[in-house]
């Protein structure tokens, strides 16, 4: 048999032929991973803890039982399980995950212990300091001034993650500077049209007045998804007012 013929084979042996063949940590691993991507129920979130449960049981190198304790604190996490979940991240950590140092403060924040949130994320950040990520999620467990010099510095790490645009528009339309929020927004619907940023820059059109504006936001968040209810609701309003306008 050719490297070919060899390669067809294994092709064809699935997650399952592989846990019956022989009990490793890649058969168990890949079988949790392909349920993963699909809506479970409770029954499948149950088995995909155990398949992950038996892959950390078998031998393995540090990268990828760490990926394996860091999957599995997320789904001990979904299922409510925080003890275990907090396990899991803290013995992943051990050998050098850092990642999950976002997951143990997932699971402190879940405690309503938002100071070792932040503090967790911390020390990620000093372990990476080019972590986008990590600034934005530790933005979540602050105060709004600490939170807004966090997703500055995600913005000048990273300046294609959106959700710092929208927390400053948010802020300044709560400030009242309708313009400075729809220019922050605008600024990142530039690079990427999203529906969440569509909406909201239509929601703030309309608060100001500038009905055109919003019926041209909402139209273009409607072509991403036809039936999303609440921009539906917004243009339907929106439109209402422009051909009525002594109503409003």
């Amino acid at each position: 048999m050719n490297a070919s013929d060899i390669n067809a084979v294994s092709m064809t042996i699935t997650p399952e032929k592989s846990i019956l063949i022989q009990r490793s940590f890649e058969a168990f691993f890949l079988k949790a991973y392909t349920l993963s991507d699909s809506n479970l129920d409770p029954e499948s979130s149950s088995y995909v803890i155990e398949l992950l449960e038996e892959a950390i049981r078998c031998p393995s190198d540090g990268l990828r039982k760490g990926q394996a304790l860091n999957n599995l604190g997320s789904k001990y996490v979904d299922s409510g399980k925080l003890d275990q979940a907090a396990n899991c991240y803290m013995n992943a950590l051990d050998i050098k995950h850092t990642k999950a140092h976002q997951g143990l403060a997932r699971v402190y924040s879940l405690r309503n212990q938002q100071k070792a949130a932040y503090a967790e994320l911390s020390k990620l950040i000093e372990k990476a300091h080019n972590n986008a990520s990590a600034y934005e999620n530790r933005s979540e467990y602050c105060d709004s001034e600490m939170a807004k010099n966090d997703l500055n510095m995600a913005t000048e790490l990273d300046p294609l993650r959106t959700y710092p645009y929208s927390y400053r528009a948010a802020v300044l339309m709560d400030d009242q500077k309708e313009t400075e929020a729809i220019e922050e927004l605008s600024k990142a619907i530039a690079f990427k049209p999203d529906l969440q940023m569509l909406h909201l820059r239509a929601a703030f059109y309309e608060s100001i007045g500038n009905l055109n504006s919003a019926l041209c936001d909402c139209e273009a968040a409607l072509c991403l998804e036809p039936d999303h209810i609440d921009t539906l609701d917004l243009y339907n309003r929106a439109r209402d007012q422009a051909i009525h306008p002594q109503q409003i």
